[in-house]
């Protein structure tokens, strides 16, 4: 996998890639998970060159068992403010050379987590990748799986460089569908850790306890290994840390975290910033794509939103609308790139300003085209997969925020981690659109009548070129012939009846 892996980077010198996910999570019931991935197969990527965006059919370069092979020009843009490298890059950055698409109907299974495992330096025999059971991880309200990989310096002058590869999964448990709130590894990945990778540096495990004693009441068992306090962003959180180390050399390790007192009020933090799309409209001719961005801060948030509409929805730049209550807001910056058929989907990217605590609309009208019958899907009256628009900003604070700092690679650049600001990508529905469709069972309706009146034509017709009708004389016969044959029948079975006798 690893070898797969670096030829594609060898080829096509490729600098960022990105995740595959399935499910939607709302970040509206939880208050410690904030960016919500993308709830389809989502890939991005820079070129060293500007180089054609296709995925070989070559066996070795299908890392995650995906269907990467449906990434084309015609599903694919190069934006120019959503994505920028996150690593070491010239300093004449062109966003020509990045390519972005998305897969909304991709289901992500247990065939994309195999060839995931096996780019682990243990597989799954070893370490917290003991902890990766299928029959688990894919019971959960949301999971993701991504690989990432960047250059990044090794020195602080950068004379030089590395190729990082990183390997995430985000999973989301729900936990109010169970009275019992008491939690372990056991309980959610059906078996406790195994061991340690011998050929890792660190390997612990992070739980963020700052909701314990206030939110919640429940007891790690074991204790920790030690406890960090964070401060990042304004926002104090108290981690336990777990040195797989130190636990795992007596046996198979567990965390459980017993609760006691059970929590009645739910305080319900809402995050900095949400966003929502949907469709407006009746019939399968035109229609209007909404998307509502939330503020709930005090102060103004500037955000990039990035839509990738599909060629087969054809959209009109004039009739777009940005609005905020009864007040229109003028976009502060727009790129627009008007789709073509069947060779590249429409690219429209603005930057927003959200004025505090408000809720921002967005809205563009958008036709239906009538498809060739080749292109239409398997049950094509399902309809067809749009994939979300993406949210970019740069939040003030860090409340509810949990991602990692640009500069940073594990989960411990992000203790003590105060910036500036906080970047967060946010992915909005995926919308299910219902175009123009053909009656597909017409064809076989049509053959079945055809069949069945060339069946009832085909039998009298038949006898009627086939026999010849012939009229049959009626002659009488006469009282001598009966009594004759009366007589003959009377003595013929007599004689039968004598030789049964004699036999």
């Amino acid at each position: 996998m690893i070898r797969s892996l670096l030829l594609i980077i060898g080829v096509y010198l490729l600098k960022n890639t990105s995740a595959l996910s399935n499910n939607y999570y709302n970040d509206s019931f939880d208050e410690e998970l904030f960016i919500k991935p993308l709830p389809s197969g989502h890939v991005y990527a820079y070129f060293q060159f500007t180089t054609l965006w296709h995925i070989p059919k070559d066996p070795d370069y299908r890392l995650l068992c995906a269907s990467l092979n449906f990434v084309d020009p015609s599903n694919s843009l190069s934006p120019e403010y959503s994505f920028r490298p996150t690593g070491v890059h010239e300093k004449s950055l062109n966003s020509s050379h990045l390519r972005y698409s998305s897969l909304p109907r991709e289901i992500v299974c247990t065939e994309n987590l195999t060839p995931f495992k096996k780019l682990l330096p243990c597989d799954s025999k070893k370490g917290l990748a003991t902890l990766l059971n299928s029959a688990y991880i894919y019971n959960t309200n949301y999971h993701s799986i991504g690989i990432h990989f960047r250059t990044v310096c090794r020195n602080p002058s950068c004379t030089l460089s590395s190729l990082e590869l990183r390997q995430t999964i985000s999973l989301v448990y729900d936990a109010m569908a169970d009275e019992n709130q008491d939690w372990s590894l056991r309980k959610l990945f059906g078996m406790g850790l195994q061991g340690v990778c011998p050929l890792a540096t660190l390997s612990n495990i992070y739980i963020d306890t700052g909701t314990n004693q206030t939110v919640h009441t429940y007891q790690l068992s074991p204790p920790p290994t030690a406890t960090i306090l964070s401060l990042r962003g304004g926002q104090q959180d108290k981690i336990a840390v777990y040195d797989n180390r130190v636990h795992t050399s007596k046996g198979i390790f567990n965390i459980a975290a017993v609760h006691k007192k059970l929590r009645t009020n739910f305080i319900n933090y809402p995050s900095i910033l949400s966003a929502n799309r949907y469709i407006i409209g009746y019939g399968q001719e035109k229609g209007s794509l909404v998307t509502k961005l939330f503020n709930n801060h005090w102060q103004s948030i500037d955000v990039i939103l990035l839509e990738n509409i599909p060629w087969y929805l054809s959209v009109y730049l004039h009739t777009m609308k940005i609005t905020q209550g009864n007040e229109i807001i003028k976009p502060l910056l727009l790129r627009y790139l008007s789709g073509r058929e069947r060779q590249q989907p429409y690219y429209l990217e603005l930057i927003i300003r959200l004025p505090p605590h408000s809720i921002t609309k967005f809205s563009i009208e958008m036709e239906y085209l009538f498809l060739k019958w080749q292109e239409y899907p398997p049950d094509a009256n399902h309809g067809f997969y749009m994939g979300p628009a993406v949210i970019t900003a740069l939040l003030p604070i860090a409340r509810n925020y949990t991602g990692l700092p640009i500069d940073g690679s594990t989960i411990t650049s992000s203790f003590n981690a105060s910036r500036n600001g906080y970047l967060v990508q946010l992915r909005t529905e995926t919308i299910l659109i219902s175009l123009p469709t053909p009656d597909f069972s017409m064809p076989y309706n049509v053959i079945c009548l055809a069949c069945t009146a060339v069946a009832l034509a085909f039998g009298p017709l038949h006898n009627i070129s086939t026999k010849r009708l012939v009229l049959k004389k009626n002659t009488k016969v006469g009282w001598k012939d009966k009594i004759t044959k009366a007589i003959k029948s009377f003595f013929s079975k007599r004689k039968s009846e004598e030789k049964e006798k004699e036999d």
